[in-house]
């Protein structure tokens, strides 16, 4: 997930942050039957069709328009049930699409400005990143699941009591995040550059990714967990 959250972000960065395409109900666009943006649009019509092939039928998929979906045309799998059903009602792709919009599109992208011609080309590379990111963040539920069956007497007294701040703290490892960090500072450093180049120009800046994982992704995670937690004894 990780290298697929950097090369998304790679790919988005070659164009601009073209923010028409996050206005809604722009008047220039004026997409028909239609209240919201362009990328909104864009992606409603993807998982429109990507539920019809089951794709959200996977406990790992969250969508960011359920209430658009379609019932599935190939037959319903049956996955392990790893996961409390109470997981399928928690979705904070409302939450990480906001946070993509105002915060991670103007550190990923090639300059500030608009370009007409890419508009489709720039909603279909935010729609990657939105459903990566997604589906990191949303992770979150399965560690959620695997902290509480690694010790059952402590979490179910942390959760009984609603010690939020009880359950952050067992949950961190700040050891692991700070791994994390330096492997994406390394990581950016290595996938950001053409080496048949001499140019030194990077496609993601090293420090820009580690503040889009310590300010936003690895806290909304936590966000996740601690909602999975603390819904998990009903």
């Amino acid at each position: 997930m990780e290298d697929t959250i950097i090369f998304n972000f790679i790919e988005r960065s070659h164009f601009p942050t073209c923010p028409t395409v996050y206005e809604v109900n722009n008047k220039e666009l004026n997409i028909p039957n239609f209240d919201g943006s362009f990328l909104d649009w864009a992606h409603v019509q993807l998982e429109i069709a990507h539920s019809q092939l089951r794709r959200f039928e996977s406990p790992d998929e969250n969508p960011f328009f359920p209430d658009k979906l379609l019932k599935p045309i190939l037959p319903r799998l049956e996955y392990p049930p790893v996961l409390d059903p109470v997981a399928s009602n928690i979705n904070y792709n409302s939450k990480i699409k906001n946070i993509y919009i105002e915060h991670i599109i103007p550190l990923v992208s090639k300059y500030v400005g608009d370009q007409p011609e890419n508009y489709g080309s720039v909603a279909t590379r935010d729609i990657d990143c939105l459903q990566s990111l997604s589906r990191r963040i949303h992770f979150g539920k399965f560690v959620a699941e695997a902290k509480f069956q690694s010790n059952i007497p402590l979490y179910t007294e942390l959760i009984k009591n609603k010690d939020i701040a009880g359950i952050t703290e067992n949950i961190t490892n700040s050891a692991v995040e700070e791994k994390i960090l330096e492997r994406l500072t390394k990581k950016a450093e290595v996938y950001g550059v053409d080496p048949t180049t001499n140019s030194n120009e990077t496609k993601i800046t090293p420090e820009y990714l580690v503040k889009i994982y310590k300010e936003f992704v690895i806290p909304i995670t936590k966000e996740v967990e601690i909602d999975y937690l603390l819904r998990r004894l009903n």
